[in-house]
């Protein structure tokens, strides 16, 4: 079905951004999202179909015939989503559920990193009837120590204990049920590792693939990297840390022994691998974690900056045809700003009128998260509400930074909540 029509599974600013950039494409016609959210309304159609109700989305799809269906958040992949999309003929741009537990299951990917020489820190795995051993362990931990629930947590799933206390505190949640429910069942108990942070989005077909900008998010809810953790407060791209050193050593040390491991394994991965990465002060690289999607708010500047057809890349990675053509620029820069609904990352208001997007300036993008309309106003909708995303045609940081706040300054809602020093990091480096 070669009809440019193209169905995006997914509600979030990480969705919104995917379709801006696959409407950019000359092929695609038509841009069904479900259930989409205002933003991504006014890119193309949104229909209220639940990404993870496999029923609705068969029925959808033979409604529309989509020539490549792309699934935006993990929870239809570690439900197996994509696979039934397949097995009905259409193409699909998101990893087999099977490829896809490198993030559902951080157990395993821990396990797959070690059996294919990855490097990552050291860690041991305990289910909730090991609750002693696992508090054992903890006591006796070099100090801090981090704590994962093993299964999907929307980003959250992580706690680093700068005390005996707080470890022991953080593994009762999880492994009660109390924090993260079945996902934190098992936890997977590791070394803290120094560095700074950075992630990159590997596009693959099975085996070759696409590299874009690295970037770096900003998860805890604080300034200076303070208070719990989110599932993203901004990010920016390109992250300076890495250079091509670094950059090698991702695709030889990481991305190219993921992809292969998997082959031999018989799980093929054909999506997106977020790999995300510690980078030490001797410039050594390792993994803190594999996602089997975009990230977000990653996402929001790493697109914007390519110049590549998303379109092509992902028909292409979903039927196993990438080539060096589906290679492109990353030209300037990115930084983006995740306003949030006040006590975010725990309860939080809906419903607050949010006033102001038109007003931005023209370099800023905003793209939209937890909102709705409703009465004909536009209103919060969930923790993240929006991700106010500043473009320049330059590397020039500090300018982006600016003119993100500028952005930010112009839109208002009751009770929200931002970092102020995003992108910070990549100026001081």
């Amino acid at each position: 079905m070669n009809n440019g029509t193209v169905l995006l599974l997914g509600s979030g600013g990480r969705e919104h951004a995917l379709a801006s950039k696959l409407v950019e494409s000359s092929l695609v016609e038509r841009l069904i999202s479900a259930p989409g959210n205002p933003g991504m309304a006014a890119l193309g159609e949104v229909r209220n179909v639940n990404p993870e109700d496999v029923e609705g989305v068969l029925s959808l799809a033979a409604e529309i015939e989509p020539e490549l269906i792309v699934v935006g958040p993990e929870a239809p992949i570690a439900a197996g989503v994509p696979d039934v999309l397949r097995d009905a003929g259409y193409h699909v741009f998101a990893p087999s559920k099977a490829a896809g537990r490198l993030e559902w299951d951080k157990a395993f990917a821990k396990d797959f990193m070690n059996r294919h020489n990855i490097p990552t820190s050291a860690s041991r795995t305990f289910s909730s009837d090991e609750v002693e051993a696992a508090r054992d362990y903890v006591r006796n931990h070099t100090l801090p120590v981090v704590i994962k629930a093993n299964g999907l947590a929307a980003g959250k799933g992580v706690v680093i204990a700068e005390s005996v206390e707080d470890a022991l505190e953080g593994l009762e949640e999880m492994l009660s049920g109390s924090a993260f429910g079945e996902a934190g069942h098992t936890v997977v108990i590791e070394e803290f590792m120094e560095g700074e942070e950075a992630s990159i989005f590997a596009v693959s077909d099975g085996s070759s693939y696409v590299l874009f900008a690295p970037s770096q998010d900003h998860k805890r809810i604080g300034d200076g990297d303070t208070g719990p953790n989110t599932g993203g407060m901004g990010a920016y791209a390109p992250a300076p840390i890495v250079d091509d050193g670094v950059l090698r050593q991702i695709r030889e040390k990481v991305v190219e022994p993921a992809l292969q491991g998997m082959r031999a394994e018989g799980t093929p991965y054909q999506g997106c691998l977020y790999c995300g990465l510690m980078v030490d002060s001797q410039k050594n690289v390792r993994v803190v974690e594999f996602n089997s999607r975009f990230g977000d708010p990653e996402t929001q500047v790493v697109l914007p900056i390519w110049r590549g057809d998303l379109f092509q890349l992902f028909r292409d990675a979903a039927s196993g045809n990438i080539t060096e053509a589906n290679n492109a620029p990353s030209v300037g820069s990115a930084v983006c700003v995740v306003m949030a609904s006040g006590g975010y990352p725990g309860s939080y208001k809906k419903g607050e009128v949010i006033e102001g997007i038109e007003n931005v300036p023209e370099d800023v993008t905003v793209f939209h998260a937890g909102t709705a309309e409703i009465g004909g106003d536009l209103v919060t909708a969930g923790g993240r509400v929006l991700g106010v995303t500043a473009i320049s045609g330059d590397a020039d940081l500090e300018r982006t930074i600016e003119a993100a706040y500028k952005g930010v300054e112009k839109i208002t809602f009751h009770g929200g909540v931002w970092r102020r020093d995003i992108g910070k990091k990549g100026v001081r480096v």
